[in-house]
């Protein structure tokens, strides 16, 4: 099955790199990943790397809480986080500067995956949310690194794709595989598609144990002083295309009743930016931009952030948040930022990319599910009609997610055993070499 399946991908290959390369022509944050995508990666300064894969935003905000707790417990080791898209590779970069080196993940190729391998030269590989590359799974076994899917998930329709490749994906998870699942649900679905059952333990969601650090948020609410305190402002965050329609409309209707309430636009794609800036100026909406380094004025309706890297700290000048990527099937973005931030939260019906999340946060009172945008008008006119119920509302969320903090914890657990014995703390006096071998799917133990 494999084989049918590396052949396949060889066939798409050359469609994949002309994707590629076309990309790189007509954006300019694509430029220099094609040489990463076929496996040229720079060699980490140090051996023993820990490698954690993060494919986009959400996931490599929530890898920061992991990589803190590393870099204070094995200081002495290089850390490598890989992305897919550039706007991962944008946050990573901001977040951990130069203390954590970053990479595009390889193409799922034998070459491709064998050069990154030998590049970075890990000795645990951590994959976080969920992606399964058999390929890379195959050579990781092989080379006997040790797997780690942390914070896993796997819906419903996930497994039953997978089952129409079983024996593909039950050979892929062989492989000294360990897995933190979310829930206990997503652990029995590991286990339905061949995952060794020993080796399945649930350690809940690390995107919960984020940290929005002090200064971001002072940094947000010296904003807000500056806009006006007594001004009602809310965010559209992560905002996809006909998104904006829809806050406008809900927009229009909260300043029907307070003239000055301002809209804060996070468009989620920079290549966006100029098309939603053309859409304002169509409407004819009195808009600044945040790239112009000007303040709103009274009488200006929106403040379109066509800036990268501020979303947190916009969502801590805010009063109320629409997350994005929700009213059009996307999936929705992160809730759990602007939950942190004790904000009363809004969403489209597609939640799916966190829909555990969604449902305990309004299960918890913080979350209003909306399904059109008259109905986000309505809803956030009526938040910012009664301040105090939407503090009441959004410290609920604060609290629920206060509560299920500690995945972190659990997946550290899970992640040092495999580490060698001198970066775990014990034998020092042994080499990386020595490090016991990654389970076996026979063993169906850990």
């Amino acid at each position: 099955m494999r084989l049918v399946y590396v052949l396949l991908l060889y066939l798409l290959a050359p469609l994949v790199i002309a994707h590629e390369v076309w990309k790189s022509l007509t954006q300019p944050d694509y430029r220099g990943r094609l040489r990463q995508r076929l496996g040229h990666v720079a060699r980490p300064p140090h051996p023993g790397a820990i490698w954690i894969h993060a494919v986009s935003v959400g996931e490599v905000q929530a890898a920061a809480a992991l990589i803190q707790a590393l870099r204070r417990r094995h200081a002495e080791l290089p850390i490598v986080i890989s992305t897919v898209t550039p706007t991962g590779a944008q946050r990573a970069r901001a977040l951990f500067q130069e203390t954590v080196q970053h990479c595009y993940l390889p193409y799922d190729l034998p070459g491709a995956v064998r050069r990154f391998l030998d590049g970075i030269d890990p000795q645990v590989a951590i994959i976080l949310e969920t992606e399964i590359w058999p390929v890379l799974y195959a050579e990781l076994g092989r080379r006997r690194i040790a797997l780690v899917l942390g914070s896993a998930r796997l819906s419903v329709r996930s497994v039953d794709r997978y089952r129409l490749v079983a024996s593909l994906f039950r050979d892929t998870l062989s492989h000294g595989i360990v897995i933190g699942a979310q829930t206990a649900a997503d652990a029995a679905r590991f286990r339905a598609i061949g995952a060794p059952p020993g080796c399945v333990q649930v350690t809940g969601n690390i995107k919960y144990d984020l940290e929005i650090p002090a200064t971001v948020i002072e940094a947000g609410r010296e904003l807000r002083c500056r806009w006006g305190v007594d001004r009602p402002v809310w965010i559209a965050g992560s905002t996809h295309e006909g998104e904006e329609d829809a806050a406008l409309a809900a927009h229009a209707r909260l300043r029907a009743r307070h003239a000055d309430a301002l809209l804060l636009l996070v468009p989620r794609h920079p290549q966006r930016f100029d098309g939603v800036r053309e859409l304002l100026r169509r409407r004819g909406v009195r808009f600044v931009s945040r790239s112009s380094g000007a303040l709103p004025r009274a009488d200006d309706e929106v403040f379109l952030v066509d800036t990268l890297g501020e979303l947190q700290m916009l969502y801590a000048a805010a009063d109320v948040a629409f997350v994005g990527g929700s009213l059009v099937p996307i999936g929705g973005h992160s809730l759990l930022e602007p939950a942190v931030l004790g904000l009363p939260l809004l969403s489209g019906p597609h939640t799916h990319n966190g829909q555990d999340i969604a449902e305990r946060l309004e299960q918890a009172g913080a979350l209003r599910i909306v399904r059109s945008p008259d109905a986000l008008g309505h809803d956030l006119t009526g938040w910012i009609d009664a301040p105090m119920v939407a503090r009441a509302a959004g410290e609920q969320g604060r609290l629920a997610v206060a509560g299920n903090r500690g995945a972190v914890d659990r997946l550290l657990a899970m992640i040092e055993p495999l580490l060698s014995p001198a970066a775990a703390g014990t034998a020092p006096g042994l080499s990386a070499d020595a490090r016991p071998a990654t389970p076996s799917a026979s063993s169906g133990s850990c």
